[in-house]
């Protein structure tokens, strides 16, 4: 049966750490990767309940919560299977609904200081996330951790953080090519870039 990739998102949280109510496990995904991948309480808890009535994962256990009993689960041997057969599949990845791309490319229309204080602001949200996950490579590092997920979480992690200095890199890039621009259209020389426009202290 095809499943959505919420679904698979919950096999795999759960194949590395059962017992999870879909708190939890919303939780966890915000935590582990919640700079590439999200998943809402909307779609996790009928998912929940799908892969329960096909024995894909079945109730484990009930703690008490917030006034009600929480509902936590495991994986079945079937949604072990389950899980295995869908990381062999070749990766699909979605075209991205990106608006500062989306407004970069008509920005024509608005002229290139517009331009240049939407790449600040990327440069800001960036220089945030390399920080985020700068901080949590370097607190793995320091760990001994014998979990056999981690080298993986780590080749993960590398790869955030490469995709984020690519884009701190062309946002300098982007940032002089606009400043060109607008000094053109000015009719002024344009001026080397200063460590604020560059998105340095």
């Amino acid at each position: 049966m095809k499943h959505n990739r919420t679904a698979y998102v919950i096999l795999g949280m759960l194949s590395i750490e059962p017992n999870k109510s879909g708190y939890d496990l919303h939780k966890a995904i915000e935590v582990n990767f919640g700079s590439f991948w999200g998943e809402s309480y909307g779609q996790i808890y009928p998912t929940l309940k799908r892969l329960a009535e096909e024995g894909l994962i079945f109730p484990s256990k009930s703690t008490p919560g917030r006034g009600k009993q929480r509902q936590e689960y495991a994986l079945t041997d079937a949604g072990h299977t389950c899980l295995r057969e869908w990381l062999v599949l070749p990766f699909q990845n979605d075209p991205p609904r990106n608006e500062f791309m989306l407004k970069m490319f008509f920005c024509r229309e608005a002229g290139p200081d517009v331009a240049m204080t939407h790449v600040r602001e990327l440069q800001r949200r960036n220089l945030q996330m390399i920080a985020m996950l700068q901080g949590i490579e370097s607190a793995a590092s320091q760990q001994q951790s014998q979990n056999p997920h981690r080298p993986y979480w780590m080749l993960t992690l590398g790869l955030g953080i490469a995709m984020t200095r690519a884009a701190l890199e062309w946002s300098e890039s982007a940032l002089a090519e606009l400043a060109a621009m607008d000094a053109a259209a000015d009719g002024i020389a344009p001026q080397p870039l200063s460590n604020h426009d560059r998105g340095r202290p």
